[in-house]
């Protein structure tokens, strides 16, 4: 079409459109991804074709795209492509690219929080069972992923009561001399104490991984025929253990509210639409388990985004950091759905299935997913509609033109200066934006109770960074609101930073905790306004309450964190050449950092991996100038 036929049509002469036509001169029709980036350089956009000439030449007739892709190739101003061996392959890197640069014109599943598994250390005589989050290690066997915490603590508790594993750290393990509590409540078998032996505590090993396995009905026959010959033996005391296990072994079994003959590995997946807005509920199955459900709630267009499609790009990116299983139960069959099965497949290393269930126990699971898609979308609408009325009351209260997309809360948290930290969270429309954040360690000396000091320091480096990385406020990072927990003094010091920096058009309150550090009971400050105080009971206070205690838990949490980093410091790390394996051999030999400090040249050779060039190292640290120079 042309740019007259164009403009005729209703849509105005685009350069993107001539961008990427001038691109096309060098695009392969090999397979491969193509990123719409605007004058910034920020991604607008990431696809996949199986030809990429062909698929980016679409883009040239403005006309025929939907709305959103017309107003996506306004903004274009550059193309980036990268080709790949396969379309299967494209599709792994498409969704890779979608989850970390997070496009605006794209379905963005936005969700960054990692998935809890069960480890077991098999690098151990008496292996131990725990939590697990972050990289894999050598000498481990992984069980998962769970939804949440919650369920894998429920699978952890029942490991335990069950099949009385330790869950104890191996410092703590090799440190006891009595057994602790949980073998107490009969909840380990105190292996540290010997109290089990080491081919029993295997046995029990043996029988964990066959439960995460899904054989739960074998070793519920095992136990149960152990207990009989333990009656039969008079072993009363050990019937009774056995039958407790079994009683907390079908506790577990009983707990499951979905069960699916067969089912295995597999995860049921399941979309509701609402409103322009979409919930994908997805329930983890492993060994036949249920290890829990997790809604997630899709950025994308209200319109031209249906429920296949939709579902289609939520599928690849929710496996992109996460092992597919064998089987995936989906509520709508997504476009090219062997396309997907494919890569997943090649991602996986073997086989995945993506499966519509028609009938039977596999498409009740699915409507029971999406019985749960639809209520989670359905409170998530109803909190929103009830943060807006909040926010608008929030514009009213604060005199500010519309209610504000992003309100910024800052703390600080110290004892009398020692670990010092400010803090920033953020809030808008959708609740709490966690990805948003901050944390600030002071690093300008602060006298002991000088809190403006802190303030000030964490607005220069906040509002500073925001001012070169985007002068022109257009990424939606600049908050309409900020609020200090603090008085007068610290809205002072704020106030005088904004002002340096050419930001003062920023609303900033601070909120003061009333007499005695009564909740309801605070005055809210304004430059140039009388201070005043809201209503017990006003909603309105009761969020602002909310959104400062939000921000000092998150500051306790920080300072704590940081505290907890500095007490573990010893002298030693100082050392050049001490490393942590050098460190621990010390201080098993020494007994502290005391004792090295007060050991000789000839105590420090004789501890065991210290050679006689790093004794005289540790040595001279200490004590500089005590030995003669080897020259």
């Amino acid at each position: 079409m042309s740019e007259a036929e164009t403009e005729a049509a209703g849509v105005p002469a685009m350069e993107g459109a001539r961008v990427i036509e001038r691109a096309l001169a060098t695009l392969p029709l090999s397979p491969g991804v193509y990123r719409m980036l605007d004058a910034k350089g920020d991604a607008l956009y990431v696809g996949k074709a199986r030809a990429l000439k062909r698929r980016v030449a679409t883009y040239t007739r403005p006309a025929r795209l939907p709305e959103r892709l017309r107003r996506m190739v306004h903004e274009t101003r550059s193309l980036e492509v990268i080709t790949t061996a396969n379309e299967a392959e494209a599709l792994l890197l498409e969704a890779n690219l979608i989850k970390r640069l997070r496009p605006r014109y794209n379905i963005v599943l936005r969700d960054d929080k990692s998935y809890p598994w069960l480890v077991l250390t098999e690098d151990h005589p008496f292996p131990q069972i725990a939590k697990h989050r972050g990289e894999r290690r050598r000498g481990a066997s992984y069980w998962g992923p769970f939804a949440s915490a919650w369920a894998v603590n429920q699978t952890l508790t029942a490991l335990q009561r069950v099949f009385l594993l330790r869950s104890c750290r191996d410092t703590v393990f090799d440190s006891r001399d009595r057994p602790c509590l949980l073998y107490q409540i009969r909840r380990c078998s105190a292996p540290c104490v010997g109290r089990i032996s080491r081919e029993d505590y295997a046995g029990l090993v043996a029988q964990a991984k066959q439960f995460l396995s899904g054989e739960t009905p074998s070793i519920q026959k095992d136990l149960a025929r152990e207990m009989e010959a333990a009656a039969e033996r008079l072993e009363f005391e050990r019937a009774a253990a056995l039958r407790d296990r079994i009683r907390g072994l079908t506790h577990v079994q009983g707990r499951d509210r979905i069960n699916i003959e067969g089912l295995g590995d597999a995860d049921v997946v399941a979309l509701h639409q609402a409103a322009g807005q979409s919930c994908v509920q997805v329930f983890f199955f492993r060994g036949g388990r249920n290890n829990g459900n997790r809604p997630f709630f899709l950025s994308h267009a209200r319109q031209e985004q249906g429920p296949e499609q939709v579902l289609g790009a939520f599928l690849a990116q929710l496996y992109d950091d996460l092992p597919p299983p064998p089987l995936i139960l989906v509520s709508h069959d997504p476009p090219q759905r062997e396309l997907i099965a494919q890569a997943l497949s090649l991602k996986a290393g073997r086989r995945v299935e993506i499966h519509r269930p028609q009938r039977g126990d596999k498409r009740a699971a699915v409507e029971h997913a999406e019985t749960n898609a639809r209520e989670a979308l359905e409170r998530k609408l109803a909190e929103g509609t009830a943060q807006q009325a909040l926010l608008q009351g929030v514009a009213r209260l604060l005199d500010l033109p519309a209610p504000p997309e992003r309100i910024e809360v800052y703390d600080n948290s110290h004892i009398q200066g020692a670990s010092p930290y400010g803090v920033m969270i953020a809030a808008g429309p959708s609740g709490f934006l966690r990805q948003a954040y901050r944390k600030f360690a002071i690093r300008g000396p602060v006298a002991p109770g000088d809190d403006f000091a802190m303030m000030r320091e964490v607005f220069e480096r906040r509002f500073g960074r925001a001012l070169r990385e985007d002068p022109e406020r257009e990424s939606g990072t600049w908050p309409d609101l900020v609020l200090i927990d603090g008085g007068a003094g610290q809205l002072n010091a704020a106030r005088e930073v904004l002002a340096e920096l050419g930001c003062d058009d920023i609303p900033l309150v601070a909120v003061a905790k009333g007499p005695d550090r009564d909740a309801g009971r605070e005055w809210f400050h304004r430059a140039g306004r009388e201070p005043f105080q809201l209503p017990p009971r006003d909603p309105v206070l009761y969020y602002l309450q909310r959104l400062r205690d939000e921000a000092h838990r998150f500051a306790v949490s920080a300072h704590r964190a940081g505290r907890s980093k500095t007490l573990t410091r010893s002298e030693l790390d100082d050392i050049p050449g001490v490393g942590a394996a050098t460190k621990r051999r010390l201080l098993h030999h020494f007994g502290s950092a005391r004792g090295v400090r007060q050991a000789g040249i000839e105590d420090l050779e004789n501890c065991p991996g210290i050679g006689r060039g790093l004794a005289r190292r540790i040595h001279e640290h200490f004590h500089p100038g005590a030995l003669p120079s080897q020259e």
